[in-house]
């Protein structure tokens, strides 16, 4: 989990493995594992927003991590926002469930950073 450094919001959910965190310590730069392309990523290689490490922390099972990072760039969301936690889960709740944009803004244009997928 990779969380804002000064406001402890959080950011964005990834993977990593032996070689990824490896990387992230060496480079002070977030590094991540894609699970679905079953590759190493550097956070911001293609649009820039990297995430500068402040600190590493793991739980009592050392099986996670979190990240306290400065985001570099307009957002670590690759749908164009700060956060890739920006819907809550309403209560009461409703069937289906009911979400909340808590947090809607688009700090950058995905297709012009990623291109048109």
């Amino acid at each position: 989990m990779a969380i804002d450094h000064e406001t402890r919001e959080p950011l964005m959910l990834a993977y990593m493995n032996e070689e990824s965190l490896k990387m992230t310590i060496e480079k002070g730069e977030a590094v991540y594992y894609s699970r679905s392309r079953q590759e190493i990523w550097h956070k911001g290689a293609t649009s820039g927003h990297t995430q500068k490490i402040h600190e590493i922390r793991t739980d009592c099972d050392q099986d996670a991590l979190i990240l306290y990072v400065t985001q570099q760039g307009a957002g670590a969301c690759h749908t164009g926002r700060r956060s890739c936690f920006y819907r809550a889960v309403s209560f009461p709740q409703n069937n289906p469930v009911d979400l909340d944009f808590v947090d809607d803004d688009k700090t950058f244009d995905p297709d012009t950073v990623y291109g048109q997928r």
